[in-house]
C-alpha cells in the first residue's frame, strides 16, 4: 500500500473502531453498529446535533471506501427499526446516513495507515506535550498510537509528537489539493472494482437497488 495515494481495501474483518463516541452517542453506537456491519458496511461515527430541532447522522461505507445514496437508504431502512424498538432518544429527531467524505473523520488504526501523509486536525481528550489540539500529518502509525508531525511548531516544541489512540478524541482530514486528487483516485479504482464484479455475474442475478 502506498499510504500517500489513499487506503487499500481488501477485503477483511470489519476492523474495529479506536476512535468512539461516548454517552448517549455510544449507546446509539452499540444498537446501529451490528447492523450496519450486518449489511456489510462499516460503521464510521453516529453524532447528535441540534440540526433541524435534532438530527442523528449515522456516518458509513463499503469496505471498499464506497458509499451511495442507495447504500445510505438501505442502512436507513435496516436501523430505523431498531432503533425504534429500542428507543435511545427520547424525543423526536431526524435520521440521517451519509458517507465519510473527502475530509473524513479518522476511526480506524487502518485510517491512518492510509491516509498518512496527509493533513489533519486532531482533538486530544487529555494534554499531550503541553497541546489538545494538533495538526499535521501522520508519519508512522506504532502499536499504541501515532507520531505526528506538526505544520505549526511553538519554540521549544518537537516537531514530531507521539499522541496515544487512547487519548484522540478527534482526528479529521483537512482539504487540500493532495488530498482531492488521492480521494478521487482511490473512489475510481473502488468503483472500477465493483464494475468489475458486476460483469463477473449473471445481469439475470441482479437485484433492483
Amino acid at each position: 500500500m502506498n499510504p500517500s495515494t489513499g487506503p487499500d481495501h481488501s477485503p477483511s474483518a470489519v476492523e474495529p473502531r479506536i476512535i468512539l463516541e461516548d454517552g448517549l452517542e455510544a449507546r446509539i453506537a452499540a444498537i446501529v453498529e451490528p447492523v450496519v456491519e450486518q449489511l456489510d458496511y462499516r460503521l464510521v461515527r453516529i453524532r447528535l446535533s441540534q440540526m433541524n430541532g435534532l438530527t442523528l447522522q449515522i456516518m458509513a461505507e463499503r469496505a471498499d471506501g464506497t458509499m451511495s445514496v442507495d447504500d445510505c437508504e438501505a442502512i436507513s431502512r435496516a436501523v430505523s427499526p431498531v432503533l425504534d424498538m429500542e428507543d435511545p432518544i427520547d424525543r423526536e429527531y431526524h435520521l440521517e446516513v451519509s458517507s465519510p467524505g473527502i475530509d473524513r473523520p479518522l476511526v480506524r488504526r487502518g485510517d491512518f495507515e492510509a491516509w498518512s501523509h496527509h493533513l489533519l486536525k486532531l482533538e486530544a481528550t487529555r494534554i499531550v506535550e503541553g497541546r489538545k489540539r494538533f495538526r499535521g500529518k501522520v508519519v508512522a502509525v506504532e502499536a499504541h498510537g501515532i507520531r505526528l508531525e506538526r505544520s505549526e511548531v511553538q519554540p521549544g516544541e518537537d516537531e514530531v509528537v507521539s499522541i496515544p489512540f487512547d487519548a484522540i478524541a478527534d482526528a479529521r482530514l483537512l482539504l487540500t489539493d493532495e488530498l482531492i486528487d488521492a480521494a478521487l483516485k482511490a473512489d475510481k479504482a473502488a468503483r472500477k472494482g465493483l464494475v468489475g464484479n458486476d460483469n463477473d455475474n449473471d445481469p439475470g442475478d441482479d437485484a433492483e437497488a
